[in-house]
C-alpha cells in the first residue's frame, strides 16, 4: 500500500480504519476506509471536519477536542459503536505529536499484524475481536501470540489443519495477554 493508500485509512476522527472489521472485510459491502467512497456522508465529524474546515484530521483542527468528536465518540459515555473508539483520541494526540506520515507509519505496522490473524486465523467469527486487539494492543503482545501460537503448532499442541482450534488458541493467547496489561478488549455497548 503506497503513504496515500495508507493515508485515505486515517478517520477524519481518529478512529485508523485499516483496523476496522467493515475494511477488513471481503464482502460486497466492505468499506473503503473514512476518507473514500460516500459511507462518510452521515458522519457529522467528517462534514465539520473535512467539509466545512477542509482539513484532514480533527488533530488539525484549533478547537480539538470539540463538543462534536467527543460526543460522536462516546466519551462521555464511554460507548463503542462496532468498533472500538477507545485509541481515536490517543491516535489524534498522536498525530499532532509525531506528524501523519510517522503515526501512519505506526498504524500500518498494526494492520499488517491484524491481515497476518485474518489470513491465519479467522475462523470466520474472529474478526472483530483481532481488530479490536490489533487496536488497543501494543504490537509487541500481538507479534508475541502470534509466536506462542508458532510454538504451539510446531510443538503439535494445536492442530494447524483445524482453523477453528487455531482461531480458539490465538484469540485465548491474546486475551491472556490482554488480561495480564490490564487492557480490555471488549467493545463497551449500552445495557440493554
Amino acid at each position: 500500500m503506497t503513504i496515500l493508500e495508507e493515508k485515505c485509512l486515517a478517520g477524519c476522527c481518529g478512529l485508523y480504519c485499516g483496523l476496522c472489521p467493515r475494511f477488513q472485510s471481503k464482502a460486497p459491502s466492505r468499506c473503503l476506509g473514512c476518507q473514500l467512497g460516500e459511507q462518510h456522508s452521515y458522519c457529522s465529524v467528517y462534514r465539520c471536519c473535512v467539509v466545512k474546515r477542509g482539513l484532514f484530521t480533527c488533530a488539525d483542527c484549533d478547537e480539538y477536542p470539540c463538543e462534536r468528536l467527543l460526543r460522536v465518540l462516546g466519551v462521555e459515555e464511554g460507548l463503542d459503536s462496532f468498533i472500538s473508539h477507545k485509541p481515536a483520541l490517543p491516535n489524534l494526540d498522536r498525530i499532532r505529536e509525531v506528524g501523519l506520515e510517522t503515526y501512519l507509519g505506526e498504524r500500518k505496522e498494526r494492520r499488517l499484524l491484524v491481515e497476518h490473524l485474518l489470513a491465519n486465523y479467522n475462523e470466520g467469527r474472529s474478526m472483530s475481536f483481532f481488530c479490536a486487539a490489533s487496536a488497543l494492543m501494543p504490537p509487541d503482545l500481538i507479534r508475541q501470540a502470534i509466536a506462542e501460537m508458532e510454538r504451539m503448532l510446531t510443538n503439535n499442541q494445536v492442530s494447524g489443519s483445524d482453523l477453528k482450534a487455531k482461531a480458539k488458541a490465538m484469540r485465548s493467547s491474546i486475551q491472556e495477554l490482554a488480561s495480564q496489561a490490564g487492557i480490555d478488549l471488549k467493545l463497551r455497548k449500552k445495557p440493554k
